[in-house]
């Protein structure tokens, strides 16, 4: 099996490259390194460094011809989509473009869209489902969103075929502090540094967060199953932001500092979505609890300090 992944050098794509050589895929990153790093990729996985807009990068995926691209190079911090959205556009929408237009031309058996519950908004539903009323609260939700209406056209129009997986709010090793769901990578750098945790509003804002290997582990499975769906990846659990605190100081040792913040623009309140389809349509379900996974992101992170310390 050949595989091409987009933003395979970064927090969710190295992680999907190492699953994927660990079952004998070849597997072919392409990435630019704005957010992913070098370190990241598995030795076995063929690298190019370009970026997804470009025409190189499309020649590379027909040149290759895959069975199948997993599309997760993005631009997914939603600060920046509010104060560049030109930027988010370029990147989330021409380069989902111009993925598709590669995979139309190589024939590749799928691709998997990595999207986002940011295209919901600010629903005040318990539960979101996949039927749910779109309406971003945010530029990054909106190109996802728009990412999302370009690949069910190209499949109307060439039959080209597809998944589109809505992930929660993915979090663990190698995510940097940064982005869409980084309220994890966040804090333990913070701690990692000894340093105050930023809480934004009065930190009982809700999140479904899913750790990274369940979300591999959903990738996988789409590529044999949900042909033509949008299926949402979720745990359909809600995790406040003061609960991620209290594990984290129990992980700790002891408690951390806080300090007050403003909302910020783009923020949503809650969001929790519904994973009935996901286990029904790909024969999946969330396997780490948010205690498991917490600790295992923690330790990671104690670990790269120590290696950081090492190499001054």
């Amino acid at each position: 099996m050949k595989v091409v992944v987009t933003g395979g050098a970064g927090f969710i794509g190295s992680h999907l490259v190492d699953a994927l050589i660990a079952n004998d895929a070849e597997v072919h990153v392409l990435d630019n390194l704005v957010s992913g790093k070098i370190e990241n990729v598995n030795a076995k996985a063929i690298i190019q460094l370009v970026d997804i807009c470009s025409k190189e990068a499309k020649q590379l995926i027909v040149r290759f011809k895959p069975d199948f691209v997993v599309h997760l190079a993005a631009q997914a911090d939603v600060g920046k989509s509010v104060h560049d959205p030109k930027y988010d556009a370029e990147v989330n929408i021409k380069g989902t473009i111009n993925v598709l237009e590669a995979s139309r031309e190589a024939g590749v058996k799928k691709v998997i869209f990595a999207s986002t519950s940011a295209v919901y908004g600010n629903l005040n539903k318990e539960l979101i489902t996949e039927d749910a009323q779109v309406n971003p609260a945010s530029y990054y939700g909106l190109s996802k969103l728009t990412a999302e209406q370009y690949i069910q056209l190209f499949h109307e129009l060439y039959r080209l075929p597809f998944t589109v997986l809505r992930f929660a709010n993915v979090y663990g090793p190698r995510q940097l502090p940064k982005g869409e769901g980084g309220v994890v990578s966040v804090f333990l750098e913070r701690i990692k540094m000894n340093g105050s945790l930023r809480v934004h509003g009065d930190g009982e804002q809700t999140r479904d967060f899913i750790y990274v290997t369940d979300v591999v582990n959903a990738i996988r499975a789409a590529m044999e199953h949900g042909h033509q769906q949008t299926i949402q990846i979720s745990t359909a659990k809600r995790t406040s932001i003061n609960e991620i605190l209290n594990h984290l100081s129990d992980i700790h040792g002891f408690s951390v500092d806080t300090i007050s913040a403003a909302d910020r623009p783009g923020d949503i309140k809650h969001s929790c979505l519904c994973n009935k389809k996901a286990k029904s349509m790909l024969k999946w379900s969330p396997k780490v609890s948010i205690l498991e996974g917490l600790t295992e992101t923690y330790l990671y992170n104690q670990v790269q300090l120590d290696v950081d310390w090492g190499m001054q």
